[in-house]
C-alpha cells in the first residue's frame, strides 16, 4: 500500500518523500516572509512552521499505517 516508502529494496535514499523537504522549506520561508520584514524573525518563524508541518505529516502517516494494519 505504501509504495512511496517500501520499494523493491528499502533504502533511505530510495524514499520518494524526500521531494517534500524542498517544498516544505520553500513554503515555510515564503509564508514567514509575508509576516515579517527582518531576516531573523523570518527564519525563526519558517523553522517553527516547518517543524509543525513535518509533525502533522508524520501524524497523518502514523494514522494511515495504523489503519492499514487493522485490515
Amino acid at each position: 500500500m505504501f509504495n512511496l516508502l517500501w520499494a523493491d529494496q528499502f533504502s533511505l535514499w530510495n524514499i520518494s518523500l524526500w521531494y517534500a523537504l524542498p517544498a516544505i522549506i520553500a513554503i515555510s520561508l515564503v509564508y514567514a516572509a509575508t509576516r515579517h520584514e527582518r531576516m531573523g524573525p523570518i527564519l525563526i518563524h519558517a523553522g517553527r512552521m516547518a517543524l509543525w508541518t513535518l509533525g502533522f505529516m508524520f501524524l497523518i502517516f502514523a494514522v494511515l499505517v495504523l489503519m492499514s494494519w487493522q485490515t
